[in-house]
C-alpha cells in the first residue's frame, strides 16, 4: 500500500522538497513553504503551525499527529450490506469519472463480486459508447439506451436487472455537465428518487469523482454537488500527475466526507483504497528524507 501512495505522491514530494533548503532542519517557516508548495490551503497551513508545539523545529511525529486529525470524520454514513449495493457516481466532464467507474467495477470483480453498470449519462455524445466499451473490456453487463433518453429510467432498469439476476454491485454513471446548471441538479435529484423506487434506500452511496490536478479548486465544485445530492464520499483521480496532493487535506476538512479511493495511474489496478495514516506517513516521511 505504501508503494501506491508513494507513486501517487511523487510529484507532490518533488514540489515540497524543492522548497526545503539542503541540510537544514525543518522549522515552522520552512514547513509553511513546503505545505503551500503541495497546495495545502493557507488557512490549513496556519492551523497546522498553530497546533504544533512551541519550539521552532518541527518534529516528524508531531506533524504526523496533527495532519492525521484532518481525516477524522464525524458525519460518515453507515454503509449497510445491501444486495445489490447501488452507487451513484458523479463528477464534471474530464475528472476521470467513466474510467473510475471501470476501475471500481474491476476492483469489485477481483473481490469476487458481480457488477452491473448503468449508463445514465444520456446527455454527452459518446458517453454511452465509452461506458459500453469499458463494460466489454472488463466483462461486466451494462444497461444502456440512446442519447437523450431519460437517465432515471436507465437507473431504474439497471437496479431492477441487478435484483432479478442477484448481482452484488450496481454502478450508475451520470452526466458531468457543469455543476451550476439547474437542469443538472434536477436530473440528479430525479435519479436519486427513482433509484429509491426501484430498490429501497438506493442509491446506498453517492460518490463524487474529483480531478486531483485541480487541487483546492475542486473543493467548491464538491460543495456544489454535495448541496444537490448529499454526498457520501469522494474519489480523487490523477493524483500521480500533480504536485497538488496536499489539497486532500482541504477536501477532507471542508466536506467532512471520507476520501474513499485515489487514482494513482492509468492501469485498471491503479485505484486504491485511501488509507489516511498511510497517506500522511508517506507524505511526512518524504518531507524529512
Amino acid at each position: 500500500m505504501f508503494g501506491f501512495f508513494k507513486k501517487g505522491l511523487d510529484k507532490t514530494l518533488e514540489a515540497i522538497r524543492s522548497s526545503r533548503p539542503a541540510d537544514k532542519k525543518i522549522s515552522k517557516e520552512i514547513l509553511e513553504e513546503m505545505l503551500l508548495e503541495a497546495d495545502v490551503s493557507y488557512e490549513i497551513v496556519e492551523e497546522i503551525i498553530y497546533y504544533l508545539p512551541p519550539q521552532d523545529e518541527v518534529k516528524k511525529d508531531d506533524l504526523k499527529r496533527i495532519l492525521k486529525t484532518y481525516f477524522i470524520y464525524e458525519n460518515v454514513a453507515e454503509i449497510k450490506p445491501d444486495k445489490p449495493f447501488v452507487e451513484l457516481i458523479l463528477g464534471v466532464n474530464g475528472a476521470g469519472k467513466t474510467t473510475t467507474i471501470a476501475k471500481l467495477a474491476n476492483l469489485y470483480k477481483t473481490s469476487n463480486k458481480s457488477v452491473i453498470l448503468g449508463a445514465c449519462d444520456t446527455f454527452r455524445a459518446g458517453a454511452i459508447e465509452q461506458l459500453k466499451q469499458w463494460a466489454k473490456r472488463i466483462e461486466v453487463p451494462i444497461i444502456a439506451t440512446n442519447q437523450g433518453h431519460d437517465p432515471s429510467a436507465v437507473a431504474f432498469d439497471t437496479i431492477s436487472s441487478a435484483l432479478a439476476k442477484n448481482i452484488d454491485n450496481v454502478l450508475l454513471d451520470t452526466a458531468g455537465r457543469l455543476q451550476n446548471q439547474t437542469n443538472l441538479a434536477n436530473e440528479l435529484s430525479k435519479i436519486v428518487r427513482i433509484s429509491a423506487r426501484a430498490y429501497e434506500n438506493a442509491p446506498h452511496r453517492k460518490i463524487l469523482v474529483l480531478d486531483g490536478t485541480q487541487g483546492n479548486a475542486g473543493v467548491a465544485q464538491a460543495k456544489a454537488f454535495n448541496d444537490i445530492v448529499k454526498l457520501d464520499g469522494v474519489i480523487i483521480t490523477k493524483l500521480d500527475g500533480t504536485p497538488k496532493g496536499g489539497a486532500l487535506f482541504g477536501v477532507a476538512r471542508e466536506l467532512e466526507l471520507p476520501i474513499l479511493y485515489i487514482g494513482v495511474g492509468e492501469s485498471m489496478n491503479d485505484l486504491v483504497k485511501f488509507e489516511p495514516n498511510d497517506f500522511v506517513d508517506t507524505l511526512v516521511d518524504g518531507m524529512y528524507n
